[in-house]
């Protein structure tokens, strides 16, 4: 589970809806103060993450030029979406969400997506990719997650058939290690935290379980996205337990994409890294810019 540094935006991040012909999300959108700006990026979360996952990035990011729009998906947080029905969640239904929000927004746009969120922005542009102009790949692999994690989400799923989902949080909790702080004193309390335990009831169950499926059963799509043509950039840490290194590693050269890796960042590098993380991204994009 991520962990953002906050859940209040920061000076020059703006909370509101995102009105789209798909109904409406939870945004969190930083404009730069230079106008005009360099792009417009849509950034798309991972699963059981939220836009503040992005939330210490934006106000970088805006600094570099860029506006962002930090987006809740469907049935994610703070965006509406049906409780017990999955058909809302398929692969092909969030990607036409994420052409509405680009078209929201304004486009052309920078597409980002992290871990799940990158999957579901492969399949956007797969769908559609007219309305983008590059696609960064954040901590998101070329097929399923591994094995371990996969185990993970059927913990979850089986989890979710019998509890409901402030009893899933109390069990998440307790199979948590204890926070350590830098003293090397147990923490009480800080992994029960309220914003995160909000966070995690805002989140449909429906949404959950249709999207765990999804990362355990995604099927290698590279050579399609490949034959696009379409710029794309490959970032992650230096450690990822749900995709490894070298397997994000040879999908950048498949893909033929820019590469970076985070030192000192494992799966979340946004929040592990964010200043490495928005000099990288900001890199990429000043590329496109250029040529």
């Amino acid at each position: 589970m991520s962990r953002p540094p906050a859940f209040t935006p920061p000076s020059g991040v703006r909370a509101r809806r995102l009105a789209t012909e798909r109904g409406e999300f939870a945004v969190l959108d930083a404009e730069p103060s230079t106008s005009p700006a360099k792009g417009t990026v849509l950034i798309l979360p991972g699963f059981t993450g939220s836009k503040e996952d992005f939330i210490a990035v934006q106000p970088l990011l805006a600094a570099a030029g860029y506006r962002t729009v930090a987006v809740d998906g469907r049935g994610q947080y703070e965006s509406p979406g049906p409780r017990d029905d999955e058909a809302p969640y398929a692969q092909a239904e969030l990607a036409r969400d994420v052409i509405a929000q680009a078209h929201s927004v304004g486009t052309p746009v920078h597409l980002l997506g992290h871990s799940l969120g990158g999957h579901i922005a492969r399949a956007a542009v797969l769908l559609d990719a007219s309305p983008f102009v590059s696609l960064t790949l954040m901590s998101s692999g070329p097929a399923q997650i591994s094995v371990p994690q996969q185990q993970r989400v059927k913990l979850l799923r089986d989890a979710l058939a019998v509890l409901d989902m402030a009893q899933v949080w109390e069990a998440i909790q307790a199979m948590e290690p204890p926070e350590v702080s830098s003293a090397g004193d147990v923490v009480e309390g800080l992994r029960d935290g309220d914003d995160l335990r909000r966070r995690w009831l805002g989140n449909s169950p429906a949404q959950l379980l249709a999207t765990g499926r999804q990362l355990c059963g995604e099927p290698d799509r590279v050579t399609e996205l490949a034959g696009l043509g379409l710029p794309v950039h490959v970032l992650s840490g230096e450690r990822d337990d749900t995709w490894p290194v070298p397997l994000l590693d040879e999908m950048a050269v498949r893909l033929g994409a820019a590469r970076t890796v985070v030192a000192q960042a494992e799966h979340s590098p946004n929040t592990d890294r964010p200043e490495q993380t928005a000099d990288a991204l900001a890199a990429f994009w000043n590329r496109l810019l250029r040529s």
